[in-house]
């Protein structure tokens, strides 16, 4: 519990006036509670054994008063408990998502996409029931459990004794189901994050799933990954169902010991009937807040769980990290000895590049050659393992990621389609121009397409765009590279999913724009690259032989190889 308070503690602190009225709200309800203890003895001892009238007009009022009190105070402290609770949780979801975007994309890349989900929205569910509802009841119940406690010493120091004495011996069996608890809590979540993962992967595999007809086969993996959550949620259940008949055992020996010593002093006169039972009432009410915090306690042990994984998220520092530099314009890209290694795999080795502005260069070669992880070094998804990336002639490290990547647009074999309108998926990161955002279009040869829509730019895009074909998703994609106007642009099988004709109009436009830019294409299509400048021919990782097109095809036995393949 003190480690979900020291945690949480650092964000409380920017809510000094919310807490105020919270506690004050709190301190409402606790008086008026053992207030309505306290009303028996004059209810009892003055009203019916005394006859008091005078009393008896008094205390119809005392009681509206006391509830009256105890139901403000439950409102506010309730209010803006919740408030302090949820706009934590808001601000915690906030900075995780920044956080997470901001990692390196080998970390990304590592991460199951379902474990990530499942942190950022089933342990920070977990999380804000610790801070809208289970910290808030820690602090109304302990200052109920000290009213009340009070209140008893007060009236009968003899027979608090005997209650408190007894209820500590429970705290042994607590702690111990509490440990449980949190073991039970931790694997929950984990396999929870799997079930996630495993139904993010069904989702989306959806098409290869079916065109396999392996329905079966992919229910009997989430049917075992389901039937672990189940079993480990009921051993969680079983262990937290046992918290109160365990304090309710012992409970019954404490009030049962304090009854029967205080009906003793009843009969023998030392005690009144009225001090007795409002005694008895205040005891059976400092035994729910008891209950109440012990039940808690157990719950935050599956609250700390998740709460452990969101930090083990936080702890992870993205080891590709901004420069200082602002970049203005590209006019030369330079790789001088760069490789590039994942983990024990060799991906690039001593690679010697010298890109000017105004040229086409293309990236041929077998897939796993290399020619993804060159570009990647160019959009710094990656940090050369050797060797170092120029960009007019100063380390690519020493620039700012943002300006960097305002100078390179990056077009991917996989189109990434947001769900939003044409317009935004084309400006997409800045105001949108509608103006510019035609003339991306016009240069993607979209725009035919896109203007016969009945909302036009405004028409909106389902997930991963499936309202469109896939030739006008890649179009697109293309639209939003020329939208930044880039000094690099990157094309990585770009225009694979257009027809000849659509591909041979958009290399047009692009050798048009090229004296405007350093343009990298990654092909396996030998037929888009034949105007390129310079053809760089992949293999294992090294720049085998590079060329024009015909200069390749006299001299290079990799590029004849590649070039029979394909027309094979």
């Amino acid at each position: 519990m003190k480690q979900l308070f020291t945690y949480f503690f650092p964000y409380m602190k920017s809510y000094k006036r919310e807490f105020l009225f919270a506690i004050l709200g709190m301190i409402a309800v606790a008086v008026g509670t053992t207030a309505s203890a306290h009303l028996l003895k004059p209810t009892l001892d003055d009203v019916f054994i005394n006859k008091d009238r005078e009393m008896l007009m008094l205390i119809p009022f005392a009681i509206v008063g006391v509830f009256l009190l105890k139901s403000v105070g439950k409102y506010v402290q309730t209010y803006y408990t919740i408030y302090i609770g949820n706009d934590i949780v808001r601000k915690i979801r906030n900075k995780l998502s920044m956080h997470l975007m901001g990692q390196d994309m080998a970390y990304l890349n590592r991460m199951r996409n379902g474990e990530l989900l499942s942190r950022t929205t089933n342990d920070i569910a977990r999380i804000q029931n610790v801070v809208s509802n289970l910290i808030p009841s820690v602090l109304i119940n302990a200052m109920l459990i000290v009213t009340l406690t009070v209140y008893v010493v007060y009236m009968s120091p003899k027979l608090a004794f005997y209650f408190l004495v007894v209820m500590p011996l429970a705290l042994l069996p607590l702690q111990m189901l509490a440990k449980k608890m949190k073991k039970y809590s931790t694997r929950s979540q984990e396999s929870n994050a799997d079930l996630t993962a495993r139904l993010t992967e069904i989702f989306n595999n959806m098409e290869i799933i079916k065109s396999n007809s392996s329905q079966q086969y992919e229910q009997k993996k989430f049917t075992d990954e389901n039937m672990n959550f189940f079993k480990l949620s009921m051993k969680q259940s079983k262990t937290n169902a046992l918290v109160s008949p365990v304090l309710e055992f012992f409970g019954s020996i404490a009030i049962a010991i304090a009854i029967y010593i205080g009906a003793n002093e009843v009969i023998d006169g030392s005690m009144t009937v009225g001090s007795f039972f409002a005694f008895v009432t205040a005891l059976f009410m400092l035994y729910d807040p008891i209950k109440k915090l012990s039940k808690v306690h157990n719950q935050m042990q599956d609250a700390l769980a998740a709460t452990e994984r969101i930090e083990e998220l936080f702890a992870q520092q993205p080891e590709i990290v901004s420069g200082t530099k602002v970049l203005e314009y590209i006019e030369r890209v330079r790789f001088d000895d760069v490789s590039l290694c994942y983990g024990d795999k060799t991906a690039l080795s001593h690679i010697d590049i010298d890109a000017h502005k105004g040229r086409v260069y293309a990236l041929v070669g077998d897939s796993g050659a290399g020619k993804s992880s060159l570009v990647n070094l160019l959009v710094r998804f990656y940090d050369a393992t050797s060797g170092t990336v120029y960009i007019n002639d100063s380390d690519i490290r020493d620039y700012t990621l943002d300006s960097l990547h305002k100078k390179i647009a990056f077009v991917t074999q996989r189109i990434f389609i947001f769900q939003d309108t044409i317009a935004q998926n084309v400006a997409y990161g800045e105001a949108v121009d509608t103006k510019r955002v035609e003339e991306a279009l016009k240069k993607a040869h979209a725009w035919d397409f896109v203007s016969k829509l009945p909302e036009g730019l405004e028409t909106p895009l389902d997930e991963f765009g499936v309202n469109l074909s896939g030739g006008q998703r890649q179009r697109i994609a293309l639209a939003r590279a020329l939208y930044k106007e880039p000094d690099v642009l990157i094309l990585d099988e770009a225009t694979s999913a257009l027809d000849n004709k659509s591909e041979q109009a958009i290399q047009a436009a692009l050798e048009g724009l090229k004296h405007e830019m350093i343009t990298f294409i990654v092909a396996h299509r030998l037929s888009t690259i034949e105007h390129a400048d310079e053809i760089l021919v992949f293999h294992e990782g090294t720049i085998e032989s590079r060329g024009t097109y015909t200069e390749l095809l006299e001299t290079s036995e990799a590029f004849q190889k590649l070039a029979k393949k394909k027309q094979n």
